[in-house]
């Protein structure tokens, strides 16, 4: 087992990290790990008072609803009413994935997790760690992004220890996240499916499995939510953060950082590059916005993603471009 300690926190790899981070659940201690989005924060999903934790933690509104993570079907049946024919589908598909399904939860489900709502969101996260801990734990657990409400979200273990420095919490290293941000999130409660969030499996993907048109929610209007990441302030760094033109790039001097994909940066100013096909680009963004937060710089200017309705892009990238830009409306600030 190696370790790596940080101020009150301890990032531990290898299979005696499962069995360290069993030992905190089992106590209602919060741990992190690895998914192939982003970095859960975990606590025993059905423990009240270990759920309350991870709020207080995070410094998470309570209205803000969890994801609860599963290692497989057979661990749903207690958490939800009906487990439907197109939610079968729709795992038989995706899971483990990056796909989130909203049902109508059972009496089990705290209200805490769903923000006292009657829905539940569940996953089944294909990161092997993650896969391996929820196993080896043998119950649900609840995994919000493990960073302070609204940060960017972390992909590696040293964003997540840098999010909670000073704080006792264990995280499972687990490399850096393939996908790179969150998950979709459909809701199979009404009348037809409908994506709350936006995520890398899109909303053609949902349709062809169901064989239903499958629409995208623009607006969060109720008063309850029913997916995390569709109320308040998410995704954003500390320093004032503007999407620019790649024109307007020329004009950055020394003080601004510039997250970038054309290169077309001036000379003086400071850089991270992102790859230009989509996927590769998610899995690089909060990386380098973690990057660019961390740096002296006084601004952080971020290049808008190619325009995916250009013929030299592939269409099939349209909807993680979509995603992308979900996020980064919500990450940049519009006051500066």
């Amino acid at each position: 087992m190696q370790t790596r300690m940080t101020p009150m926190t301890e990032i531990l790899e290898g299979p005696e990290a499962i069995v360290a981070a069993i030992a905190r659940l089992g106590l209602g201690q919060p741990i992190a790990f690895p998914t192939e989005t982003v970095y859960g924060l975990g606590a025993d999903a059905l423990d009240n008072d270990a759920v309350e934790r991870v709020f207080a933690l995070k410094g998470r509104p309570t209205t803000n609803p969890l994801i609860v993570h599963v290692a497989g079907c057979e661990m749903v049946d207690e958490l939800v009413e009906e487990w439907s024919s197109d939610a079968q589908k729709l795992a038989d598909a995706f899971w483990p994935g990056s796909l989130t399904l909203v049902l109508n939860k059972s009496e089990l489900v705290p209200d805490i997790v769903t923000a006292g709502g009657p829905t539940v969101a569940i996953r089944c996260p294909s990161h092997p760690m993650a896969l391996g801990l929820i196993e080896a734990y043998g119950k649900p657990i609840v995994g919000p992004s493990a960073n302070p409400s609204g940060w960017i979200s972390p992909t590696t273990a040293d964003h997540v220890a840098r999010g909670f420095a000073g704080q006792d919490i264990l995280i499972l290293e687990g490399g850096a996240c393939r996908a790179g941000i969150e998950s979709t999130v459909v809701d199979l409660t009404g009348d037809a499916p409908i994506v709350l969030r936006p995520g890398v499996i899109s909303t053609d993907q949902i349709s062809r499995v169901l064989g239903v048109d499958v629409q995208i929610k623009q607006h969060q209007d109720e008063d309850i939510a029913r997916s995390p990441g569709t109320t308040g302030a998410h995704y954003q760094p500390a320093k004032p953060t503007l999407l620019k033109k790649t024109a307007e790039l020329g004009a950055a001097g020394p003080d601004i950082y510039v997250i970038s994909w054309s290169g077309g940066i001036a000379d003086d100013a400071r850089s991270s590059s992102l790859p230009e096909d989509a996927a590769g680009y998610a899995r690089g963004l909060y990386n380098a916005m973690h990057e660019a937060d961390a740096s002296d710089a006084s601004e952080i200017w971020i290049e808008r993603p190619p325009k995916t309705d250009d013929e030299n892009h592939n269409k099939e990238d349209a909807p993680i471009w979509h995603a992308v830009m979900e996020r980064l409306n919500r990450a940049c600030h519009p006051t500066v």
